[in-house]
C-alpha cells in the first residue's frame, strides 16, 4: 500500500508542474495576492477534488441532477469571487449571511476559491488518474482508492501551495497598492473563468508540448506501478489472458501476408454506455472485413487531444480503403458524461469519425484498458494485432494500418508533439525496418537461416546479431546459440517477443533476468529508476521470435 501511495503522490507532483497547471496558476497567484490564505485555498482544492472525483457521478445520479452541474457551479463561484474583488461592497453584502456562522470571511479565507478550483482543475491523464476514474465510475470506491486519491491530490497540492504563497508574498511587498492588487486579481480570476467557460484553456494547453510526459511514464508507466494499479482494479490484462492469446502470428487472408502478431484472437465487443456520434450504432461484428482502430480517449485529456490530428489524418487517408476509427469516450470527470458536452467537443475538435460514449467504462474494462489515450488495432477478422498507450509511436501505428489494409499510400504528415528525452530510438529487428545506420555486424541474409559472428563492441543506439538467426521482413527467428547485443540509453527497455522459449538478459556484463516467452506481447527487459548508458546482451532459445525494441 505504501508503494501505491508513493506512486500516487509523485504522479500528483508531476501533474502540478505539467501544462495542466497553467489555467489554474494565475488564479492561485491572484488568490494569494488578494489576501486569501494559501493553506485554505489548497485545503479547499484538495477536499473538493477528492470528494467530487470519487463521488460526483454517484451523488448527482442519486439527486437526479445534471452531470455537469458541479463544473458550472464552480465556474459561477469563480465569477463571484472575482466580483467581490472588483466591487468590495459586494463582498461585504455576501459575507453578512455568514457572519453569525463563522468568524472567517465567506470567500476571503480562500476555501471557497480552492473548492471551485478543485472542480475545474483537469489534470493530465495518466494511469493513476485513469484507475481512480474507473473505480469511481463503477462505484467500487474503497479505502485504498480514497487514500490513493488523497495522495495524488496532496502531491499536486505541494507545488500549487508554493505558487499561492508566492502570490501572497508579492502582495505583501506592494502593500501600499493593495486596492489595485485586489482589483487586478479580480480581473485575472474573471478572465480565466471566462476562458474555462468557453474551453479556451484546453486549446492553450494543447498548443504546448507535454514536457512532463517522459517523467510521468517513468513514475506511472513502470511495471511496479502497473502491478499496484491492477491490484486496485482487481483486473487481469487482456494480453495476459491465455484464452484469448494466439500461439503464432497468422496471415491476413483479406489483405496479403501480415507478420504482425495476433495479440488477441477475438477483440471484445463495444458496449455502448451512452450515445453514438457521427454514425448509427456500430458493432465489431458488423465491421468484419474492415480494419478498425479503437481509440480510448476523453475530451478534457490533454494527452488525448494531442493525438487527434494523427487520427484524423489516418481516417482521411485510409477510410476509402476500409479503415474505420471508433473513438471510445471513457469520461474522466462527471461533466464528461453529458452527451451534449461530448457532442460539442467533437464539433469543436473537428472529429469526423464515429465516437461512442463509454460512461460506465464497460468497454474500457472489457479491454482491460489503463490509460488515456490508448489504441487497439483490429484486423479484418476481428483480431487485435497492435496496441499502443500514451502519446507517440505514430509512424509505427500507421505502418501497421497500411500493412493490414495492404496499401502503401501515406497519410498527410502531422507534427509529433510527443515529449522526448535522450533515449535510444525504437529499434526494429526485421529487415524491412532494420535501420542500416544502427546495425553493426555481418550483412543480413533475408529470410535465410545463417550464422552471424559475434561483434566485439557496438556504438550507442546500435545493435548486432550473433549465432543462428532467420531474419524475416518483420521478425527475427532465433536458431541455435542466437544472441543479440544492443547499446542503449534510457531507463526502461521493452521488446516485443513471440513464440515459446526463454530470453536471458545481461546488462553491463551482469546477469539481470530471464524472460519466459509464452505469448506474443511486449516484455519488459529492464526497468530502472536511474538513467542508464549500457550494453544489453540477450541470449535466445531456438524458436523465439523478436520484433522490436522500445525504450523509456
Amino acid at each position: 500500500m505504501a508503494v501505491l501511495l508513493g506512486i500516487g503522490f509523485l504522479a500528483g507532483v508531476i501533474t502540478a508542474i505539467s501544462p495542466c497547471i497553467l489555467p489554474v496558476l494565475p488564479i492561485l497567484l491572484a488568490g494569494g495576492a488578494s489576501g486569501r490564505k494559501p493553506f485554505r485555498i489548497i485545503a479547499g482544492l484538495i477536499l473538493s477534488f477528492v470528494v467530487f472525483t470519487l463521488f460526483a457521478t454517484w451523488i448527482l445520479g442519486k439527486l437526479g441532477l445534471p452531470d455537469d452541474l458541479l463544473r458550472n457551479v464552480a465556474i459561477a463561484l469563480l465569477f463571484v469571487v472575482a466580483a467581490t474583488l472588483l466591487v468590495p461592497q459586494l463582498g461585504i453584502l455576501l459575507e453578512r449571511p455568514f457572519a453569525r456562522l463563522t468568524r472567517f470571511r465567506a470567500g476571503g479565507g480562500g476555501f471557497v476559491l480552492g473548492a471551485s478550483l478543485g472542480l475545474v482543475f483537469v489534470p493530465c491523464a495518466g494511469p493513476v488518474l485513469a484507475t481512480i476514474s474507473v473505480v469511481a465510475a463503477t462505484n467500487h470506491v474503497g479505502l485504498r482508492a480514497i487514500l490513493l486519491t488523497i495522495a495524488y491530490a496532496a502531491g499536486a497540492a505541494g507545488p500549487m501551495l508554493l505558487i499561492a504563497i508566492g502570490g501572497r508574498q508579492i502582495a505583501g511587498r506592494v502593500r501600499a497598492q493593495g486596492a489595485r492588487v485586489r482589483f487586478a486579481s479580480g480581473v485575472v480570476i474573471a478572465l480565466v473563468a471566462l476562458a474555462i467557460t468557453f474551453n479556451l484553456d484546453s486549446r492553450f494547453q494543447t498548443a504546448l508540448p507535454g514536457y512532463t510526459q517522459a517523467l510521468q511514464s517513468h513514475v506511472e508507466g513502470t511495471a511496479t506501478a502497473q502491478r499496484e494499479l491492477q491490484k486496485l482494479n482487481d483486473r487481469k490484462s487482456i494480453f495476459q489472458q491465455s484464452t484469448t492469446t494466439a500461439a503464432t502470428p497468422v496471415a491476413d487472408e483479406a489483405a496479403g501476408a501480415s507478420d504482425l502478431p495476433v495479440l488477441v484472437k477475438s477483440a471484445p465487443a463495444i458496449i455502448a454506455g451512452g450515445q453514438w456520434f457521427n454514425t448509427k450504432p456500430l458493432t465489431l461484428a458488423s465491421l468484419r472485413g474492415h480494419v478498425v482502430l479503437l481509440d480510448f480517449w476523453t475530451y478534457s485529456c490533454i494527452n488525448c487531444l494531442r493525438t487527434l490530428p494523427h487520427l484524423e489524418s489516418w481516417y482521411s487517408a485510409y477510410h476509402k480503403d476500409g479503415f474505420v476509427i471508433i473513438g471510445v469516450h471513457s469520461p474522466e470527470f462527471a461533466f464528461e458524461h453529458v452527451a451534449a458536452n461530448v457532442k460539442a467537443a467533437i464539433k469543436r475538435l473537428g472529429i469526423t469519425y464515429p465516437v461512442v460514449q463509454d460512461n460506465n467504462f464497460a468497454t474500457w474494462n472489457a479491454y482491460s484498458n489503463e490509460y488515456w489515450p490508448a489504441d487497439y488495432l483490429i484486423d479484418r477478422q476481428g483480431r487485435i494485432r497492435a496496441h499502443s498507450s500514451g502519446e507517440g509511436g505514430y509512424a509505427e501505428m500507421e505502418m501497421n494500418i497500411q500493412q493490414l489494409l495492404g496499401v502503401s499510400t501515406k497519410a498527410a504528415p502531422v507534427p509529433d508533439l510527443t515529449p522526448t528525452e535522450p533515449t535510444t530510438p525504437e529499434s526494429y529487428l526485421g529487415y524491412l525496418r532494420l535501420d542500416p545506420t544502427r546495425y553493426v555486424g555481418a550483412s543480413v541474409a533475408e529470410d535465410t537461416l545463417r550464422d552471424y559472428p559475434t561483434t566485439p563492441t557496438v556504438p550507442l543506439d546500435s545493435l548486432a546479431y550473433s549465432g543462428n538467426w532467420r531474419i524475416g521482413a518483420q521478425t527475427a527467428l532465433a536458431g541455435t546459440d542466437a544472441g543479440l547485443m544492443l547499446h542503449f540509453e534510457g531507463h526502461d527497455v521493452y521488446l516485443v517477443l513471440g513464440g515459446s522459449g526463454r530470453v536471458r538478459v545481461r546488462i553491463a556484463g551482469k546477469p539481470s533476468t530471464t524472460i519466459a516467452v509464452d505469448a506474443y506481447k511486449l516484455y519488459t527487459l529492464e526497468s530502472s529508476s536511474s538513467y542508464e548508458d549500457a550494453v544489453l546482451r540477450l541470449t535466445f532459445t531456438p524458436g523465439v521470435k523478436a520484433y522490436a525494441f522500445t525504450f523509456g
